[in-house]
């Protein structure tokens, strides 16, 4: 019997390498300002220069990386009126997205975000890091998709990007995390209960507080030489 296998598509292969560099700036492993040397990245993912340049592109216009005259890509770095009007727009959508989710989800929407809020759970009281930023982006790719509102989710979905930029050490203060898993916990006990309006409050809530301590976090470890820029 001859097996049969689809060709793999460049969209794919496009796809795998867009989402390896988006996990490797989000995760820390790459950091920002750092020059990003397409022949390196071409060795280790094994790709080609195309494919390599069609990922960064995408990530060009996500602003998680940016393109400098005469030096190439570069992980982007944020400066602090940059951080806060990212914060403000996402606690406007994001208590949206948290209102809807709560009037329009599924029970297997809620169930699905309940399991994700216990990986965050279980990865935040083993302080894994790594564990956490995957249990938060999975918590909201699930809150996102059952807004019921598209673009609200596209839009969302790529400020989260950025502002795991600044999640990736915030949210591992010390301080920090268990009242984060509160505030969640918190979102999905109304979610649960179809409190709409209760769900959006904690959820602005809860983006507040991420504000307070990302941005308290970078005003500290600014660069001198750089003002206000978050490295």
């Amino acid at each position: 019997m001859t097996l049969l296998l689809p060709q793999v598509k460049a969209e794919t292969l496009r796809s795998q390498v867009e989402n390896q560099l988006r996990q490797a700036i989000v995760s820390g492993a790459l950091t920002p300002g750092q020059k990003l040397v397409e022949r390196e990245l071409c060795e280790m993912l094994g790709v080609s220069r195309p494919s390599l340049r069609e990922a960064l592109r995408r990530l060009e216009a996500e602003k998680l990386i940016v393109i400098v005259p005469h030096r190439g890509p570069e992980v982007a770095r944020m400066t602090l009126a940059e951080a806060r009007d990212l914060y403000a727009m996402r606690r406007l959508l994001e208590g949206f997205a948290a209102h809807e989710f709560t009037r329009l989800a599924s029970d297997e929407q809620v169930k699905a975000l309940a399991k994700a809020v216990k990986r965050l759970r279980e990865t935040g009281q083993k302080n894994n890091r790594a564990g956490v930023l995957e249990a938060k982006a999975e918590f909201y790719s699930i809150l996102l998709g059952g807004c019921g509102n598209a673009l609200v989710q596209e839009i969302l979905g790529a400020l989260l990007s950025r502002v795991s930029l600044l999640r990736a050490t915030s949210l591992m203060l010390p301080e920090r995390l268990p009242q984060s898993l509160k505030e969640i916990d918190a979102m999905l006990a109304c979610i649960q209960a179809k409190d709409a309006a209760g769900a959006q409050k904690i959820a602005d809530r809860h983006v507040q507080n991420a504000e307070l301590a990302a941005l308290g976090v970078f005003e500290k470890i600014s660069q001198p030489s750089q003002p206000g820029v978050i490295a």
